[in-house]
């Protein structure tokens, strides 16, 4: 009689999604609705961003209502200044209509910031109707990015001292329409940022997917005096 062996064979784990969360949304409610997707949500206190989904994207979730506050405020632009220097395809999610008291700024404003958001920094703002809408597009956006694009995802830590060529990176990136990617590429085209001011707008125009507008818009404030108080 011959016996049969059959040999076992554990079938491998899928991959699993992890999606950082900034403990400041534990309130929000966002944590119970992730808990209805196939992921791992980690609380930790993000340094920039609400909702890490990979090594490259970054969310910053605000209710209509802050939005608008941030807007009055002024601290919407530092935020997405800071989201363009860490990370290289930030996203600007945007929850609900409710603006709340809109009187207290002109209709104008808010288009003008949107405007600002979209085509200076370059990041894409995102909108939906309630928190169970944000739960399921973050989800989706880590899934496409881990899954799909095989990207990593990692916290960024506390801010490090720069470095001559972080530094460099930095004084390049605070040019408006200039992201950090971007302007490792002009760097690399032009060496040094000595090089970079002094070149003319044609010459600009020559580093890759820098447009003739960006272009001009950067030789402006370079070169317009400025008159300060």
């Amino acid at each position: 009689m011959v016996k049969q062996i059959v040999k076992f064979y554990s079938l491998p784990e899928p991959p699993k999604i992890i999606i950082y969360v900034d403990k400041r949304e534990a309130s929000s409610g966002i944590l119970q609705e992730l808990s209805g997707f196939e992921c791992t949500v980690e609380e930790k206190f993000l340094v920039v961003g609400d909702f890490i989904l990979s090594d490259r994207v970054v969310v910053e979730r605000k209710t209509a209502r802050d939005f608008l506050q941030s807007v009055i405020d002024g601290r919407l632009f530092k935020q997405m200044q800071n989201l363009k220097q860490n990370f290289e395809k930030p996203v600007l999610l945007i929850e609900g209509q409710n603006y709340g008291d809109e009187d207290r700024v002109n209709k104008n404003v808010i288009r003008g910031a949107l405007a600002s958001i979209a085509l200076d920094y370059a990041i894409p703002i995102l909108w939906t109707k309630n928190i169970s809408e944000t739960a399921g597009l973050i989800y989706w956006i880590a899934r496409r990015e881990q899954l799909d694009e095989k990207r990593t995802v990692a916290v960024r830590g506390k801010k490090k001292n720069r470095g001559v060529k972080e530094a460099q990176e930095f004084l390049v990136a605070g040019l408006p329409g200039i992201s950090t990617v971007r302007a490792r590429e002009i760097l690399k085209h032009f060496g040094s940022p000595l090089k970079f001011f002094a070149a003319d707008s044609e010459e600009i125009i020559k580093v890759k997917k820098l447009g003739k507008k960006t272009a001009q818009n950067i030789k402006e404030i370079l070169e317009k005096r400025y008159r300060g108080k």
